[in-house]
């Protein structure tokens, strides 16, 4: 701002001098009004390079808040956990105490959390934990729930899982088990077969 302030004032100063010459001062009043046509224009140019330059910043700044890892995001059963590629997360209510039952066809279509995913800045990291699987390997999860996908969501929002066999439940973002009408309809299979 004092820079603009600085250019209009020399144009100013400028402008009386040519006008307290005499006739033969004629040329340089043309000189002074090309000088400050460039001046505004160089001014112009340098405020729009500026203002460019802050938006670039500005968006620069929105990508890098961008959350990572597992965070937040809104669809119609509320504001639910998905993983960094914004898939749903589920809870199995048959799991306890921390542990995982779901195993061999079951994991094939509600695949494990893994358990290095990186928790997001929009979340509470202190509710996230990790659980040993069956076959050593770790799962993530919230309030001790482990936590899992469903191979049918097929792009992120999707909720296909919601409500399955009346034990598959999306989790708000305090890790907090969502029920409610739009919950699937599906029938959970009979005897000891967890594939759901």
């Amino acid at each position: 701002m004092k820079r603009h302030t600085l250019i209009l004032s020399a144009a100013i100063l400028m402008i009386v001098a040519a006008c307290g010459g005499d006739a033969e001062e004629g040329t340089s009043e043309t000189t002074v009004a090309d000088t400050l046509a460039t001046t505004t224009t160089a001014a112009v140019e340098e405020a729009t390079t500026t203002t460019a330059a802050a938006a670039e910043a500005t968006t620069t700044t929105a990508a890098e808040e961008m959350v990572e890892g597992v965070h937040g995001s809104e669809t119609g059963l509320g504001t639910i956990l998905v993983d960094p590629e914004g898939f749903t997360l589920y809870v199995f209510t048959n799991d306890s105490g921390g542990t995982s039952v779901c195993n061999e066809g079951c994991i094939e279509n509600w695949p494990a959390a893994p358990g290095d995913t990186a928790i997001g800045s929009d979340l509470d990291a202190s509710i996230f934990g990790t659980t040993t699987r069956d076959d050593g390997s770790e799962q993530l999860t919230v309030n001790d729930q482990p936590l899992y996908r469903y191979t049918p969501d097929a792009a992120p929002g999707d909720v296909n899982g919601q409500g399955v066999g009346g034990v598959w439940f999306v989790v708000d973002t305090d890790g907090n088990l969502i029920e409610g009408p739009e919950a699937s309809t599906q029938e959970a299979p009979t005897g000891d077969d967890l594939d759901y």
